[in-house]
């Protein structure tokens, strides 16, 4: 939000757990998380401010790979990505005190293949545990094992800066 020139401060909201109903899949599921964490913050907006919530996933094969647990977890759901294509999905969700708005955007990336001792490099070298799908795009993954994406990069780093300014200027009515 710095480099596009929005002013902003980061806040602390109570905890949201990341579970959603079982029947939503894709970019329903980052939208309702995103919804999700905007529910969570129970403070009074005041009338010129507005709450950002984002939450991003990775929808493989119509399945989400959320942040793995260990390492075990990692290497697997590298190891499922190698050679693949999967999208990556943004939910944001904009609050004021007097409207709400949400959308999301999808971006698909392709991985080119990649043998066990590149992903068991990056595992052990980056610790990719709090990132969904394992991996994050600006790291060294990135730069070696990408080989298309369709869409925002911004997304793919976990928010859809295009995306949101250009709803944000429409929902402050700018």
């Amino acid at each position: 939000m710095t480099e596009v020139g929005i002013p902003f401060r980061v806040v602390e909201t109570e905890h949201s757990d990341e579970a959603y109903p079982a029947d939503l899949s894709g970019g329903a599921i980052a939208q309702y998380l995103a919804e999700h964490k905007s529910d969570s913050y129970t403070k009074r907006l005041e009338r010129n401010q507005v709450l950002l919530t984002a939450d991003t996933i990775v929808w493989h094969r119509e399945k989400e790979l959320g942040k793995p647990a260990n390492r075990e977890a990692a290497v697997e759901m590298l190891t499922h990505l190698s050679g693949d294509t999967h999208q990556v999905f943004s939910g944001v969700c904009l609050r004021s005190a007097e409207a709400r708005s949400s959308f999301f955007a999808v971006t698909d990336v392709t991985f080119s293949r990649l043998d066990s001792q590149e992903i068991e490099h990056y595992v052990d070298r980056y610790k990719p545990f709090d990132k969904a799908g394992a991996y994050g795009i600006q790291e060294w993954i990135g730069h070696i094992a990408i080989e298309k994406i369709v869409g925002s990069y911004f997304n793919v780093m976990g928010l859809p800066v295009q995306k949101v300014y250009s709803e944000l200027k429409r929902f402050i009515g700018k």
